[in-house]
């Protein structure tokens, strides 16, 4: 029967990759240096696509880096070596620029292209753990990201090295956003589908109420009748409204709250009467994000949208952003 170790050795044994990784990542940073700057700026200066490629693991990572800087701003996508060498390579072109990830700088899929990538006129990029390889030398730019130690115990599945070379990729990735002045807007813009999109780019527009689902009741309108449209429309609120559709208050659940507590009639009062006249609102065309924003800092659940001249044309609450997913 095979006996496994006890809780506290695994965790020594994980606590020990932690170490020697963040070690690993920690080195990188005095290898930022004109090498670096150099390889940034044949990115920025890419008149087609940073073309990213590897072997293995290091295709994996790779792969990574690609995603990120097409996320992030930089064009960019993956290649595989070795299906480059049997047709893939048609997929670059003299004005991209090419980044090969291979710790050794040996690998032979790699190797085997790079004269072709040379000969076409793209830029070479190359991250190894080795300057003194066949890749660092074909480069016009190489970024050291060579490890002291591997995590793994047998110093052969690739694991600070993979690590080191990540960092590193987001490092380029990352600078070259700065560099471009990228913003949360240009970022959701490719994420569409995601929480980051719905917070960005939805609108205030694309999630109220409109037309005959807005609660308003005019400012001659008794307590009661407020009350009534609160309950039909099923906001918790409703608009207090003038004669143009202007909106003049707003009357809400707690106001109601507040008004039994004070033992007041909602039969013979005037809406108008406990109504909350300097009552938050927004316009269409606004971020749904900056609707959020209104509600949390002014601690309130619904807003009243408005046009340019405080005309009622919408409103929404904070169940509506829920399921919109900007919240």
């Amino acid at each position: 029967m095979t006996l496994f170790p006890d809780d506290q050795t695994l965790c020594r044994f994980g606590q020990r990759v932690i170490r020697i990784e963040a070690a690993a990542v920690a080195e990188l940073e005095t290898r930022v240096d004109h090498h670096f700057a150099a390889a940034c700026r044949l990115m920025l200066s890419c008149r087609g696509r940073v073309v990213v490629t590897g072997m293995g693991k290091s295709g994996h990572i790779g792969r990574k880096i690609a995603a990120t800087l097409a996320s992030t701003g930089s064009p960019a996508f993956f290649v595989h070596p070795g299906e480059a060498s049997h047709g893939d390579l048609g997929m670059i072109t003299p004005q991209d620029v090419v980044l090969a990830l291979s710790n050794s700088g040996e690998t032979e899929e790699i190797a085997t292209i790079l004269p072709l990538i040379k000969r076409m006129g793209a830029r070479l990029i190359a991250m190894t753990g080795n300057a003194a390889s066949t890749l660092a030398k074909q480069a016009d730019v190489h970024l050291d990201v060579g490890v002291r130690e591997e995590a793994c115990p047998l110093g052969l599945a690739p694991s600070s090295s993979t690590t080191a070379a990540l960092a590193m990729g987001d490092a380029l990735a990352v600078s070259l956003l700065e560099a471009k002045g990228f913003t949360k807007e240009d970022f959701a813009l490719s994420h569409p589908g995601g929480s980051l999109g719905r917070k960005l780019l939805l609108l205030v527009n694309d999630v109220m109420h409109s037309g005959e689902a807005v609660p308003k009741v005019s400012e001659t309108a008794l307590i009661r009748e407020a009350v009534l449209e609160m309950t039909a429309k099923k906001l918790g609120m409703t608009a207090i409204v003038d004669a143009g559709e202007r909106v003049l208050g707003i009357f809400t659940d707690g106001d109601l709250r507040r008004l039994f507590e004070r033992a007041g009639d909602i039969h013979s009062t005037p809406v108008s009467r406990v109504m909350t006249r300097s009552c938050a609102r927004i316009e269409a065309d606004k971020l749904a994000a900056e609707a959020v924003h209104i509600m949390e800092e002014k601690s309130i659940n619904a807003l009243l949208v408005v046009d340019a001249e405080n005309r009622l044309i919408g409103a929404l609450n904070m169940h509506d952003l829920l399921r919109a997913g900007v919240v």
